[in-house]
């Protein structure tokens, strides 16, 4: 009983993290770029590591909050811009291999040791560094609150401002995916997905409307690497490959090309792989795994699931086999 009583609280905690919200944002812009227009992005990590790197260097070099947000904006979109031109006309794997090598790129230009003073390397930077200006905004009071049995500081490292304003952007970025996807341009980006020659064959051009949707996805990706990096630090290594196959396996599991699919996907994901290690490690004894093994095994497992969804629910859980359609 006490174990699972542990474990519900657990699930709870994982479910509200700051980092299950970051790979939300990170996921809906994903989505964007492949859900809704078909767009082989893998290498969204990217626009995180860069719309976080753009957003912590500018508050240590004294910008303020705001300031910062608005260049970490502007490096993923302007990563968007420079990736795009070149690479936009490419389908299917090939524009999949140019994204994941440029995303690589970015990440091994952060691990440089001469960007060290600014990029921290290969150790990264603490958020102690630039996390001041964000907790300066907090409204909420000194102390601590406790909510559903779970009880943080109100403001601090691990604290309630953090989630707030986690949740409160994946909302507003679902909000503005709806409406946007209910809009003409939603249904041209849609258009594009399922058949590029038809929309271009009216007057469209199909080149920049996938820029914008590759700009508009890659900030998101980029406040995605902000809400992640606030916590604790941000490394290089952080978001790297694994962090955008990861943002794959949660789309695919919500459901692309649904609103709510990132959200579901992400919550999934992070409380799947909670239950399969905490329930190894309460009932296989550590002589038969031990806590890496353990790691390891819920990983295999998660993967395992993911196959025999795209096998038999290739649409995700809230897909619909109609949106499936992709001009690769």
């Amino acid at each position: 009983m006490e174990f699972l009583t542990n474990l519900l609280e657990s699930i709870l905690q994982t479910a509200i993290s700051p980092v299950t919200a970051a790979f939300v944002l990170a996921a809906i812009g994903l989505n964007i770029h492949f859900g809704f227009t078909g767009l082989m992005n893998m290498g969204q990590a990217g626009f995180m590591l860069l719309g976080g790197y753009g957003f912590v260097i500018s508050v240590m070099s004294g910008l303020g909050f705001f300031p910062s947000l608005i260049i970490s904006m502007l490096c993923s979109a302007l990563f968007a811009l420079l990736l795009g031109i070149p690479t936009l006309k490419l389908r299917g794997d090939y524009l999949a291999i140019v994204t994941i090598g440029a995303a690589e790129i970015v990440r091994m230009v952060a691990r440089l040791a001469n960007l060290s003073p600014f990029t921290g390397g290969p150790s990264g930077i603490q958020s102690p560094n630039f996390r001041v200006e964000f907790n300066a905004l907090s409204p909420l009071p000194e102390g601590r609150t406790s909510i559903l049995g779970l009880e943080y500081v109100n403001t601090g490292v691990d604290d309630w401002w953090s989630r707030i304003v986690a949740w409160g952007l994946v909302a507003l970025f679902l909000l503005i995916t709806w409406l946007l996807m209910r809009s003409p341009w939603g249904r041209v980006l849609k258009g594009i997905r399922e058949d590029e020659d038809a929309v271009r064959s009216l007057g469209k051009s199909t080149f920049s409307y996938k820029m914008q949707a590759l700009m508009i996805g890659g900030v998101m990706g980029g406040f995605g690497g902000i809400i992640m990096v606030l916590p604790s630090a941000i490394n290089p290594d952080g978001m790297g490959r694994a962090t955008t196959f990861n943002l794959w396996m949660i789309m695919l599991l919500g459901g692309a090309a649904t609103i709510l699919g990132p959200l579901l996907g992400s919550i999934l994901f992070f409380v799947v792989r909670l239950v399969i290690s905490a329930t190894m490690t309460e009932f296989v004894p550590a002589s038969v795994f031990n806590a890496q093994q353990t790691e390891i095994v819920s990983w295999i497992l998660i993967g395992l699931m993911l196959m025999l969804l795209v096998i038999f629910r290739p649409q995700g859980i809230l897909g619909n086999k109609k949106e499936l359609s992709f001009n690769v």
